[in-house]
């Protein structure tokens, strides 16, 4: 084998070696904000803050339906649903939602002015417990 093929062999491995699969471009949060499951958690967010709960719920509920792709997402739908359940007096379907934001996120927790609140703060204690 001459000197100069051995060359040649030697650049074409290292160029093959240097070569890269194509790299997909980041995901950027308004992609993130135009999937229908997240469009849905911020309506629902956005409702929930303008004190309009049936719509939140309404929202809330279809993000989860639609899949949210993150579970800290899925985690903050189910609370911001176990507070309207809460303090619409339906202290059964509040339990189920704070069990299920755990089951999203393990990590999931109230901050400890949320988890001090007299509606659904002993709700949440005792699902903390369990």
């Amino acid at each position: 084998m001459s000197l100069r093929f051995a060359a040649v062999l030697g650049l074409a491995a290292l160029l093959a070696a240097c070569a890269q699969a194509p790299v997909a471009p980041p995901v950027g949060l308004l992609d993130v904000a135009e999937r229908p499951a997240e469009k849905a958690l911020l309506a629902g967010m956005r409702a929930y803050e303008d004190a309009q709960y049936p719509q939140a719920e309404k929202q809330l509920q279809a993000a989860l339906q639609a899949q949210l792709a993150s579970p800290r997402d899925r985690a903050a739908a189910h609370k911001l649903l176990a507070f309207i359940f809460c303090t619409s007096n339906r202290m059964s379907e509040c339990e189920v939602q704070f069990r299920a934001a755990r089951a999203a996120d393990p990590a999931f927790a109230l901050s400890k002015s949320e988890s001090g609140h007299p509606l659904w703060g002993p709700v949440y204690q005792r699902v903390q417990q369990r």
